[in-house]
């Protein structure tokens, strides 16, 4: 069954509203032939940006760049760039699928493409962000962060993507572009799979949410097993600024008996018209059970955006251009209201809307001790969990092992004690990698903290100003997101430390085994916890730097946001030449051309 959000319900239904739909009794296959396009026939559907477009929105873009760049506006710059690049490049459809962690995102892909290409597993996997596209020879291209390109064979790629073969994106991925034939009947448009929105952190300089801007069409998967969270508003609502095409996913529906997924469904309907006041179509799926039939109506989506590539593109295009419009108008009334006042009017306004609390040195010093208190508790609570779950039973695991391996060494004294030391470089160079490894998440309290609490410092910063900006002038800005991320640590090298202060073992010759070895062996046990004591508590030190250093960078990231916006509006309100007339024909200019846009 498939579910609609619409205004007057939640509707069984067999088709998407809208689209050109095929006999839900016929096979997928069936569908794909019969009712598809040939694969030229597509190709000529597929054209580029039409003159009438092309002519309407270059002179909008043009024209906002020009008043971003005279008024100093730069938080719209990776927008701006976003359109120019859609006008410049006539790339492919992204539909991109986002969502938090585990929503079952890569699973879904691999399900629709009908063969398994990406990693999937019990933990966040995917890295990077990797999309997908028709090519008659299937292959995949990685392209680092130096802009370097690597052609890979699609049995390669998990290394190169997902966080086991490429932990926290070490070898500098920035995207891996797969080809695929059985991609074919998509063709013009390009999936999208992105690292997971659930927890704070990001792999990668295109990490998801900063991607956003260049979503054709937005697939939000959303767990049945934890439906429709404050992130995932918040997501959908980020969404609907970059594109009109919205589709939320409901995954694992497997799990969900029939009346519960009605259940879930009029719940998305609540909510998402409550928080958002609009609607937005619903689809169910499931990789477990009843697959192809789920398959269909998501085949029909992209078959019908595919179909429909030229104007589908456009319809995207004119989206975002008049989102950034808006925007850009915003910052005009700003602008035009501090124009209407003389020099001296203009210090005062500048002066209620940039008070006391909205002010770079008091953001600075408020973000500066939140980085601060986490970063003095880094050390303490992870030295405290692994002090508290791993430290005994990690001795016991060894003294366990060591007692089973032990016995087959051979040799005088000296051969034992090197026999022993490797063993340790061994086995604690494994432990302690994978306690890094599997672990590391407990270790991130203190980031997590210092994320969210930077988070909400710098949005009640922008609450502030935007009704300060509202109360002197009477304009209430447009809402432009700061999502302030992270990226997550870098895993530490683990070093082995001697046990021993000295070698006791060269005077080997002297010291008969047949004797004596009793007592080594168990004085060679009563050294582990020590030995254990010490390498957790380097561990701990390993993470805590990483984490210090990533909390530093969060903090600059934020004041960075602050700083930008602070700099916009202090360039609006400083404006010392009346320009009324001038800003006031910019804003008519750019409110006809948005008109053109409708």
């Amino acid at each position: 069954m498939c579910y609609f959000i619409t205004g007057d319900g939640v509707h069984r239904t067999t088709a998407l509203p809208g689209l050109i739909t095929p006999n839900i009794s016929r096979s997928f296959s069936q569908i794909r032939h019969s009712d598809s396009l040939l694969p030229e026939e597509l190709m000529d559907n597929i054209s580029t940006v039409s003159d009438p477009i092309r002519n309407l929105t270059f002179p909008i873009l043009d024209t906002i760049q020009k008043v971003s760049q005279k008024y100093r506006i730069t938080s719209l710059a990776r927008q701006i760039e976003s359109c120019k690049d859609l006008l410049a490049k006539n790339p492919l459809i992204d539909v991109a699928i986002l969502g938090q962690f585990k929503a079952g995102k890569s699973s879904f892909l691999n399900s629709i493409i009908g063969k398994q290409v990406l990693p999937v597993g019990a933990i966040p996997v995917t890295t990077v962000i990797t999309r997908l596209s028709y090519g008659q020879n299937e292959g995949a291209t990685v392209t680092f962060l130096d802009n370097r390109q690597s052609q890979i064979n699609l049995d390669e790629v998990e290394l190169f993507i997902s966080e086991a073969k490429n932990p926290a994106n070490e070898k500098n991925v920035e995207v891996v572009d797969i080809e695929l034939s059985q991609l074919q009947y998509y063709e013009g448009l390009r999936l999208v799979d992105t690292p997971g929105l659930g927890s704070v952190f990001k792999y990668n300089t295109e990490i998801s949410q900063e991607w956003l801007p260049e979503v054709g069409m937005a697939i939000v998967a959303i767990s049945a097993d934890r439906p429709l969270s404050e992130n995932d508003l918040e997501l959908i609502s980020d969404l609907t600024e970059h594109t009109p095409k919205v589709v939320l996913l409901l995954t694992k529906v497997d799990l969900l008996s029939s009346e519960q997924q009605k259940e879930v469904v009029q719940f998305f309907k609540s909510t998402l018209k409550r928080e958002l006041n609009k609607d937005f179509p619903v689809l169910l799926y499931s990789v477990v059970s009843e697959t192809e039939f789920y398959k269909r109506f998501v085949d029909q989506l992209l078959l019908s955006l595919s179909r429909n590539r030229g104007s589908e593109f456009e319809g995207i295009l004119r989206h975002k251009v008049r989102s950034l419009a808006r925007n850009t108008l915003s910052y005009l009334d700003i602008a035009l209201e501090t124009s209407r006042q003389g020099d001296r009017e203009r210090d005062i306004l500048k002066k209620l809307i940039l008070d006391e609390k909205v002010n770079y040195d008091l953001i600075q010093s408020e973000l500066a001790l939140i980085a601060r208190e986490n970063k003095l508790q880094t050390r303490t609570l992870i030295a405290a969990y692994l002090d508290t779950v791993h430290r005994a039973p990690l001795t016991k695991k060894l003294r366990k092992i060591l007692s089973e391996e032990m016995p087959e060494w051979k040799g005088n004294l000296w051969r034992l004690t090197r026999r022993y030391e490797q063993w340790l470089m061994d086995t604690m160079t494994k432990e302690m990698d994978s306690l890094s490894k599997t672990e590391y998440k407990h270790f991130l309290g203190t980031l997590k903290k210092a994320h969210a609490s930077i988070s909400r410092s710098v949005m009640l910063f922008r609450n502030l100003l935007d009704k300060n900006i509202e109360k002197v002038l009477g304009i209430t800005p447009s809402s432009i997101e700061w999502n302030v991320t992270v990226t997550e640590p870098t895993h530490p090298d683990i070093a082995f430390v001697h046990p021993f202060d000295f070698h006791f073992d060269l005077l080997w010759f002297l010291i008969p085994m047949c004797i004596f070895r009793k007592f080594f062996e168990t004085h060679f046990k009563k050294l582990l916890p020590g030995i254990v004591e010490v390498h957790l508590s380097r561990l701990a030190y390993q993470w805590e730097t990483r984490i210090n250093k990533t909390i530093d960078e969060v903090k600059e990231q934020a004041m960075g946001y602050a700083r930008d916006e602070l700099a916009t509006i202090d360039a609006l309100l400083s404006n010392m030449e009346p320009q009324m007339e001038k800003i006031s024909a910019e804003i008519e200019e750019l409110k006809g051309m948005l008109e053109q846009t409708t």
